[in-house]
C-alpha cells in the first residue's frame, strides 16, 4: 500500500513539472511573437496597403494633372496703358501678379516684365486676350508638363503612410514594455515626418496644376518727338551764364596768382636779389669800359 501511495505522489509531481514547463515555454513564445510583430508587422502591412492603395488609385478615374507655362514677348505702343490693361485682365480671370519690373532704355522707351499666375481653366483665354494689347507678338512659347502619374504615386504613398500611422498608434496604446513604447514612438515619428513631406509635395503639385504661370515681357515701340520751344534760343540766359563764367575765371586766376606770389615769396626774394646783384655788376663793368675808352674828339 505504501508503495502504491509513493508511486501516486511521484506521478503527480511529474505531471505538475511538465505542466509548468509547457506554460513557461508558451509565455516565452508569446512574448517573442509580440516583439516580432512590432518589428515586422508594420512593414508587411505597409507593403500590402501600398499595393492595394496603388491599385485602387490607378483604377479610379483621376483628372489629368497638367502644369502649364507660357512666355509672351509683346511690343506695345504705350507701356503704361498696356501694363494697366494686362493687370486688369489678370484680376478679371481670378489670377494675381507675382513679380513686376520696369526700366527705361537709352531711347527713353519703357520696357518691363510681369509674372502672373492664372487659373488653369482660363489659361488659353488669358493668353488670347493679352495678345490683343500688343502691336506685334514677338514670341509666344507655351509648354505643359503631365504630372498625373507622379500625383497618383504621391496619393497612394500618402494613403499607405496614414494607414501605417493608425496601426502604430494602436500598437502604442497596447504596448506595456518601455522598450516597445520607445521603438513604436520612433517608428511613428519617422512615418509622420514622411507624411508631412508627401503632403507638401502633393500641395505643391496641386498649386502648380491649379494655377498656370505666365511670363510677359513688354517692349514699348513708339516715336519720340523732340521738344520744340524757345529753350535753344534764350540769348539773355546764355549771356548771363557766359558773363558769370568769365568773372569766375578772373577771380580764380587772381586768387591763384596771389597764392603763387605769397606762397613763393622767399624764393622770389632770393631770385630778385640775385638778379639785382647781377644787374649791378654788369652795369658797373659797362661804366668802367666807357671810362677806359680815349676821348677821340679831344685828340683831334
Amino acid at each position: 500500500m505504501k508503495k502504491y501511495l509513493a508511486f501516486f505522489l511521484m506521478s503527480i509531481l511529474l505531471l505538475s513539472a511538465c505542466s509548468a514547463s509547457g506554460t513557461s515555454d508558451k509565455v516565452s513564445s508569446e512574448s517573442s511573437s509580440n516583439d516580432m510583430a512590432i518589428e515586422h508587422e508594420v512593414g508587411d502591412y505597409e507593403g500590402e496597403q501600398a499595393d492595394d492603395a496603388t491599385g485602387s488609385s490607378e483604377e479610379s478615374s483621376i483628372q489629368r494633372k497638367i502644369i502649364q507655362r507660357a512666355n509672351l514677348q509683346l511690343r506695345v505702343n504705350d507701356y503704361t496703358l498696356a501694363q494697366s490693361n494686362i493687370e486688369g485682365k489678370v484680376k478679371k480671370y481670378g489670377g494675381y501678379i507675382v513679380e513686376s519690373s520696369i526700366y527705361h532704355d537709352e531711347k527713353s522707351l519703357t520696357n518691363g516684365y510681369l509674372l502672373a499666375r492664372i487659373p488653369a481653366e482660363h489659361f488659353e483665354s488669358f493668353l488670347t486676350d493679352t495678345e490683343k494689347e500688343a502691336t506685334n507678338v514677338i514670341e509666344r512659347n507655351v509648354s505643359g508638363e503631365d504630372v498625373t502619374e507622379q500625383y497618383i504615386d504621391l496619393d497612394a504613398r500618402l494613403t499607405s503612410k496614414k494607414v501605417v500611422e493608425e496601426r502604430l498608434l494602436n500598437f502604442l496604446q497596447e504596448a506595456e514594455k518601455t522598450e516597445d513604447l520607445l521603438k513604436i514612438s520612433a517608428d511613428l515619428a519617422i512615418v509622420q515626418e514622411e507624411i508631412e513631406s508627401l503632403v507638401g509635395m502633393r500641395n505643391y503639385l496641386d498649386n502648380q496644376t491649379a494655377l498656370s504661370t505666365v511670363e510677359i515681357s513688354l517692349m514699348e515701340d513708339r516715336v519720340i518727338m523732340p521738344e520744340v520751344g524757345t529753350k535753344g534760343f534764350d540769348t539773355w540766359e546764355k549771356t548771363k551764364k557766359q558773363f558769370l563764367t568769365s568773372i569766375h575765371f578772373l577771380l580764380a586766376f587772381g586768387s591763384g596768382l596771389i597764392v603763387f606770389v605769397i606762397g613763393n615769396l622767399p624764393i622770389l626774394l632770393i631770385i630778385v636779389g640775385i638778379g639785382g646783384v647781377v644787374y649791378f655788376l654788369i652795369r658797373s663793368k659797362i661804366k668802367r669800359e666807357k671810362k677806359k675808352q680815349p676821348d677821340v674828339s679831344n685828340d683831334e
